[in-house]
């Protein structure tokens, strides 16, 4: 089994939990940014996931984020980052994208983010930026 989807726009890292106190107790929450971004996930993965059952066993996750070229840019700069001969080696991190991505498929493509046993992650400068999800089965890597 095999699913793939593209949320288009500017991709969003896991960001560093909150904390506050309710009744003299900490207690750890997700940013808005982050938590909303997770939900724009999942919907596009449920969309893929329509009549589907939840993928089993051993699955491999390929997530390539697209980022947008910055406008202040040379010409030279921007054609060079369209080339992949200059990468985005700016924050966010890329494993806070992976994060990002395995929360949000977390009962909407699997069970557990435990079953992932391979990642291939990426950043790139792209014109369109986006996240490119692609999750199959340990048989079809």
């Amino acid at each position: 089994m095999r699913i793939s989807f593209i949320v288009n726009g500017e991709a969003v890292a896991q960001g560093r939990p909150r904390i506050t106190t309710v009744n003299g107790y900490a207690r750890a929450y997700d940013p808005a940014k982050s938590s909303e971004y997770k939900h724009l996930v999942a919907f596009y993965a449920q969309q893929e996931m329509k009549g589907k059952p939840l993928m089993e066993g051993p699955l491999c996750m390929e997530v390539l984020v697209n980022r947008r070229i910055p406008a202040s840019w040379s010409k030279k700069k921007h054609t060079s980052a369209l080339q992949n001969k200059l990468w985005p080696t700016s924050r966010p991190d890329i494993d806070n994208y992976v994060k990002c991505v395995l929360d949000a498929l977390q009962q909407v493509v699997w069970l557990d983010d435990r079953q992932v046993v391979n990642i291939y992650a990426s950043k790139r400068y792209s014109v369109q930026p986006s996240l490119m999800v692609t999750v199959r089965t340990i048989d079809e890597y």
